[in-house]
């Protein structure tokens, strides 16, 4: 039986699941502002925000990676 490497195994996690929460947010955003009848700035908006939260994290996962590897 192989053996995955736990660090491995939850960076994948990590990734997938929060990948899958970023699509749920993104669903949820466009449910409220159809709701809300934002209007197309409205929406703009909420997405917009919701970008810059996952523009975040993927920076911050670059930043760790560049630190791991030694080149910052």
């Amino acid at each position: 039986m192989n053996n995955i490497d736990p660090a491995l195994f939850e960076e994948w996690m990590m990734t997938g699941l929060v990948s899958i929460l970023i699509i749920f947010m993104g669903f949820i955003v466009w449910d409220l502002a159809k709701k809300s009848k934002a209007g197309r700035f409205g929406s703009f908006i909420m997405f917009f925000v919701l970008g810059l939260g996952v523009a975040a994290f993927i920076i911050k996962s670059v930043v760790i990676g560049l630190i791991e590897s030694g080149a910052l």
